[in-house]
């Protein structure tokens, strides 16, 4: 089963009636097992593409769809945003049990999972904190804990880790790369920070500047663990500077217009 994004395109009319296009003509296939991230200079589309992906929001042409589904069959899709969107009422627990309320879980299965992903992503013994006891990266660590624990089919990430530190946004890399490796998700991880593309993807997706159209997309030939150590330095940098390549004029354009 593969996601297949066919033609899309968006549109936005103001007030005024001018019409703005964000989007256009945007086709890719993203495969089974396969971690694919969107980049792109400011006002791309980039948050769009993956909202209208998630059902989001609508495209003004083209379609999203997966192949080969089995009849009857509604493919699972789950989101992680920048701010989490944890509940501030619920504990970590029931933010991340939220999801499975109404899959038909008994109670055991449902506490089985939980448990699985609280372990998974470090916050075992923070089952009963809320949200405003944790820290940043702790809480993304819940949001991420949630979006797993239903077993997505696809797995959308808009810029997770960008309102972390510095410090805090290398290990959490690190972490979604071994939780990807375990779990496999077919993921869309749309960051505005290239070597973290080139850290996590198997192909990064380049948008230019608005109206957002594929300009490339990047294979990232590296193994899937260990792209920090020392004897990839110079593949990594080297891929980060052929997208930075694509996109520093359009950045720089969109930079100067404000």
């Amino acid at each position: 089963m593969n996601l297949v994004i066919e033609n899309i395109s968006k549109s936005y009319v103001d007030q005024k009636r001018v019409e703005t296009v964000a989007l256009q003509d945007i086709n890719l296939t993203v495969h089974n097992e396969e971690f694919v991230a969107i980049v792109g200079p400011s006002g791309c589309g980039k948050s769009t593409l993956l909202n209208i992906i998630a059902g989001l929001m609508s495209s003004t042409s083209g379609r999203i769809y997966f192949d080969d589904v089995k009849v009857n069959e509604t493919p699972r899709i789950s989101v992680v945003f920048q701010d989490t969107g944890l509940f501030p009422w619920r504990t970590v627990y029931d933010n991340i049990q939220f999801g499975m309320e109404h899959m038909n879980l008994s109670k055991a299965e449902t506490t089985e999972r939980v448990t699985h992903y609280l372990h998974m992503v470090g916050l075992a013994g923070f089952e009963n904190a809320y949200p405003h006891q944790l820290s940043g990266g702790m809480k993304q660590r819940a949001g991420i804990a949630r979006a797993l624990a239903v077993k997505p089919d696809l797995l959308l990430m808009d810029e997770p880790l960008s309102a972390l530190d510095a410090q805090t946004r290398q290990i959490m890399q690190e972490e979604l790369l071994n939780i990807w490796n375990t779990e496999r998700h077919r993921t869309v991880y749309v960051t505005h920070n290239i070597n973290e593309a080139v850290y996590l993807a198997d192909r990064v997706v380049v948008l230019s500047r608005r109206p957002g159209k594929i300009k490339s997309i990047i294979s990232i030939d590296l193994p899937r663990q260990g792209r920090d150590d020392k004897q990839y330095q110079r593949e990594v940098a080297d891929y980060s500077k052929v997208i930075w390549d694509l996109i520093k004029e359009d950045a720089l354009n969109a930079l100067r217009e404000g």
